[in-house]
């Protein structure tokens, strides 16, 4: 089965010519000089696909930032809640700090529960977008404390997610 008329290729089977001459296009394309032969079904596919492609990429960034916001007030609630809660624990540990430290350090207690009452009452007030305009407002003015309340919310979540890592290995 092998060719036996094969015969080893010579210096007059490579042509050397550089005469490069134009050849027709072919049938049903067209050449408008951008070097792509494409007619016109190709492109209006193309673009419809980008059209496509845009259309969804709206839609999924509207579906995004609609499930974002359902997060953030879903958290505003809930750190109104702690904050709340929080407040009605230093208000009742004022009363035991009366009794073990004297009056003046009870004062102190209800002083910061009455504080962090009036800060959740402030959160619950606001809508998300205005808590986001005072935040980037309280980074401007400073910077150091932002980083500064960063690194400590950093910390406590760190802290939080090894705690349910290590009680999930453990169960």
């Amino acid at each position: 089965m092998a060719d036996t008329n094969a015969t080893p290729m010579s210096d007059a089977d490579v042509s050397t010519s550089t005469d490069l001459t134009s050849t027709e296009p072919l049938k049903g394309a067209t050449n408008d000089g951008s070097g792509d032969n494409v007619d016109g079904a190709a492109t209006s596919k193309a673009s419809d696909a980008k059209q496509l492609i845009k259309d969804n990429a709206s839609k999924y960034g509207t579906q995004a930032a609609d499930k974002a916001r359902t997060f953030a007030e879903d958290g505003k609630a809930r750190a109104g809640t702690a904050l709340d809660q929080l407040a009605q624990l230093l208000t009742d540990a004022a009363g035991q700090v009366d009794d073990k430290l004297g009056s003046q350090y009870g004062g102190y207690a209800r002083t910061a529960a009455d504080s962090v009452s009036t800060f959740s009452e402030q959160v619950k007030a606001k809508d998300v977008d205005q808590l986001v305009d005072d935040a980037r407002e309280l980074v401007r003015k400073s910077p150091g404390v932002a980083v500064g309340v960063a690194a400590a919310l950093g910390f406590v979540v760190a802290r939080l997610v090894q705690s349910g890592i290590d009680s999930n290995t453990k169960a």
